[in-house]
C-alpha cells in the first residue's frame, strides 16, 4: 500500500522531463532541407523576374523537399497575388500561418489579399495581429494600414450619392 503513491510521483517527473525537452533547443530536424532552400532560391529569382508561374512551380517543389518551409507558403501565395488571384493567396498565406502564427510577413500579406477580396474586418484582425507582435516601429503595421486605410477611402467614395430631393 505505501508504494502506492509512487507510481503518481513516477508519472509527474516524467511529466517535467518530457516538457523540459519540449522547450529545448531546435535539433537538426528543426533544420529545412537543403533542397528545399535551393528550389526556394530559384523560386524567389522567378518572382523577382515577374514569372509568377515559374516561381509558383518552383515555390511547389520547394515544399515537396520540404513541407515546413513557411516562406515557401509565402512565395505560392506572392505568386498568386501577382496572378490576381487573391484568393488562393489568401489560402497559402493561411498555410503559412499553421506553421507560424507570428510570421509578420505572411499576416501582412495575407491582409492585403484579404483588402483586394473586400474582408476588410479580417484585414483588420490581421493587423491587429501584426501590431501585437511587433514590440517597437513595425513597417508591416504601417504598410497595411495604410493599404487599410486606401481600401476604406475608395470604398467611401464609389459609394453612390443620394439625390437631392427637390422642394416644389
Amino acid at each position: 500500500m505505501r508504494a502506492s503513491w509512487l507510481i503518481p510521483l513516477g508519472l509527474l517527473a516524467a511529466g517535467m522531463v518530457a516538457s523540459v525537452a519540449v522547450g529545448a533547443a531546435p535539433m537538426g530536424d528543426d533544420l529545412l532541407k537543403p533542397l528545399s532552400v535551393r528550389m526556394g532560391t530559384q523560386a524567389a529569382a522567378a518572382l523577382a523576374k515577374g514569372d509568377a508561374n515559374a516561381a509558383i512551380d518552383a515555390w511547389e517543389a520547394a515544399l515537396a523537399a520540404d513541407p515546413r518551409n513557411v516562406q515557401a507558403y509565402v512565395g505560392i501565395a506572392q505568386g498568386y497575388e501577382k496572378l490576381g488571384l487573391p484568393g488562393k493567396a489568401v489560402k497559402y498565406y493561411r498555410e503559412a500561418l499553421q506553421l507560424n502564427p507570428q510570421d509578420i510577413g505572411a499576416l501582412e500579406g495575407q491582409g492585403k489579399a484579404l483588402i483586394a477580396r473586400g474582408a476588410m474586418a479580417r484585414a483588420q484582425v490581421n493587423l491587429a495581429r501584426i501590431k501585437a507582435l511587433c514590440k517597437a516601429d513595425c513597417s508591416a503595421a504601417t504598410r497595411l494600414q495604410a493599404a487599410v486605410t486606401s481600401a476604406t477611402a475608395s470604398a467611401e467614395a464609389a459609394k453612390p450619392v443620394a439625390p437631392a430631393i427637390a422642394k416644389n
